[in-house]
């Protein structure tokens, strides 16, 4: 039976059908990707001349910039969809119909480790806290913006230019609508339930009924979304809601590297993801971080691009319980 949802964070609404998994090939499974060429990994830790002057590292001895001996390392992206000196475009003559400003901001690049790895799930949980900790620091370097958003793509699949394991850092100076949305939920309903907080009532919801949840430690959980839009999707909660990651002393990095572990066991190899890290934009004074991860097992299509509708054929409590038998 076909069911329409809404997931209460986002307003977002997905068809959740499951008799969709039987059509010929739908089956869901992930192939190891191809592997890392370090002759051509300009991440790669001796190769920092082939970067940009890098930003922030972190060493252990300390040593000058820009050479090996670094565990993490965060240089300006070499193409930057935003930057702080883009001109102002030329007056439209029907600005009614046809407007632009600059897309201003930064963009950062943070190579998550030396390992030359492809994903997050195959760096040492201890060097993905330490990634972890570098997106925190970069995050507070640009408090000035107004909307930080953190990703991390694995895979070409997934948008992915170089397979090194990395993320990228926007530092954007307007809110996109879809975060100022989820903004406006939040507030509404703190101001229904007299000052509840959103994303910590579902939390609590969620660990009563147990349906959704796949793993749960002292810092955070990770549950399959009710309105999940993808097949496997997660979302990794703080136990403690705090509006903004970068303030939060707790990553959930042990969390997050076990059921990433988890989803490569369930599917046979680390998938082709897209992960972010959704923390508090400017004017938020009613919000909780959260970390998102889509596995892109399946191609976005008319139903999705035509109407921002999606189709999910693995109900979230199935993906669930997948995970935790994984």
């Amino acid at each position: 039976m076909s069911e329409l949802r809404v997931d209460p964070l986002t307003g977002l609404k997905t068809i959740v059908a499951t008799d969709r998994a039987n059509r010929p090939n739908a089956g869901l499974s992930a192939e190891p990707g191809p592997p890392l060429d370090r002759e051509r990994d300009p991440f790669a830790e001796g190769h920092e001349d082939r970067t940009p002057p890098e930003l922030y590292a972190v060493r252990d001895p300390p040593g000058p910039p820009d050479t090996p001996g670094w565990s993490v390392r965060v240089v300006p992206n070499l193409y930057p969809a935003v930057a702080p000196d883009t001109p102002v475009p030329p007056r439209d003559a029907y600005p009614d119909l046809f407007t632009a400003q600059p897309a201003t901001g930064s963009h950062e690049v943070i190579v998550n480790g030396p390992q030359p790895v492809t994903a997050l799930t195959d760096l040492p949980v201890a060097q993905l806290q330490a990634a972890m900790e570098v997106w925190r620091e970069r995050m507070r370097a640009h408090a000035e913006a107004s909307c930080l958003h953190l990703l991390v793509n694995e895979r070409r699949e997934a948008g992915a230019s170089l397979p090194h394991t990395h993320a990228q850092l926007y530092a954007l100076d307007a809110v996109p609508a879809g975060i100022a949305r989820e903004r406006e939920r939040f507030s509404a309903y703190a101001v229904r339930t007299m000052g509840g907080n959103l994303l910590a009532d579902l939390v609590q919801e969620e660990v009563r009924r147990r349906d959704r949840i796949v793993a749960i430690d002292d810092e955070a959980v990770v549950m399959a979304p009710y309105g999940s839009r993808l097949p496997y999707q997660l979302m990794l909660a703080p136990r403690r809601a705090r509006g903004r990651f970068e303030d939060d002393g707790a990553t959930g990095a042990a969390l997050l590297h076990d059921v990433l572990g988890r989803l490569a066991r369930r599917l046979g190899a680390s998938p082709p993801l897209n992960l972010w890290v959704r923390t508090a934009p400017r004017g938020a004074d009613h919000f909780c971080w959260r970390i998102d991860v889509l596995p892109r097992l399946t191609h976005l299509a008319g139903l999705e691009l035509g109407t921002g509708l999606h189709l999910n054929i693995v109900a979230p409590e199935q993906a669930a319980a997948d995970l935790r038998a994984a």
